[in-house]
């Protein structure tokens, strides 16, 4: 009886352990991209950085992300989030899109759709008339710590048709769930700031030719927001299709 009544007390600790282990996480296919091009530096900013955050919160998917340029560095505040990476990146968007100069905040959908009214409402008609993107990546994370780099597996099934494959790049993005700063100096100065799925890293993975593909990836940072692939023609065309996987 003594070892049946043992048995009874130490099954949910079991159990417990169980449910705490890590496990693998498989991504899932958002309906779009949201990419919001933003700085601390930037006094228009905040309202479309709360608008990012609310969608963020009511549309679980859409796979929203925060890139911070560094070209408001210099009016007094050091956004520290930004990466010149991210700025070249929405410059590539303006010369694809044939546009003279790039501004902040700038909402780009799937890579080809450009918000002119970066509030809640219409990033999420926006995103609702965008075409679904196409359902063609496995990704999967291995388990983890939460304190350690994600690394994980990434399976591309063909592309069908194979339209423009040879332009096709790869890309890996760790992002982070929430930021709060509390901004001292600058155009912002006494505000603060909450951000939503904030770029913390963005790997270049190369080119992909559209055939039947695998890799293995590992971060060199961690991030507690979440993983992402996305599959774009050429640096600053239409994304194609994307896969997450968030924390």
């Amino acid at each position: 009886m003594n070892k049946i009544r043992a048995l009874i007390l130490t099954l949910p600790l079991v159990l417990l352990g169980l449910s705490n282990a890590a496990t693998a996480d498989d991504g899932v296919r958002p309906r779009a991209v949201v990419e919001l091009y933003t700085s601390e530096g930037c006094s228009s900013c905040p309202p479309a950085d709360a608008a990012l955050y609310t969608v963020n919160q009511d549309r679980r998917d859409l796979l929203v992300l925060s890139y911070h340029v560094d070209y408001w560095n210099y009016l007094g505040w050091t956004d520290p989030f930004s990466s010149a990476m991210f700025t070249d990146r929405q410059h590539a968007y303006a010369q694809h899109m044939r546009e003279r100069y790039v501004y902040t905040p700038q909402i780009i959908i799937n890579g080809h759709h450009v918000v002119k009214s970066p509030d809640q409402q219409t990033i999420k008609v926006s995103s609702n008339q965008t075409a679904p993107l196409q359902d063609i990546i496995d990704l999967t994370l291995a388990p983890r710590d939460q304190d350690q780099p994600a690394q994980g597996t990434i399976k591309l099934r063909t592309l069908s048709p194979q339209k423009n494959a040879n332009g096709l790049k790869l890309w890996l993005v760790g992002f982070d769930d929430e930021r709060a700063r509390n901004v001292r100096s600058g155009e912002n100065a006494g505000r603060r700031l909450v951000h939503a799925n904030v770029v913390r890293e963005m790997i270049d993975l190369g080119t992909w030719n559209g055939t039947a593909d695998q890799r293995n990836f590992t971060m060199t940072s961690p991030c507690d927001g979440g993983v992402a692939v996305l599959v774009q023609d050429g640096s600053g065309g239409p994304i194609i299709a994307a896969s997450m996987v968030q924390f």
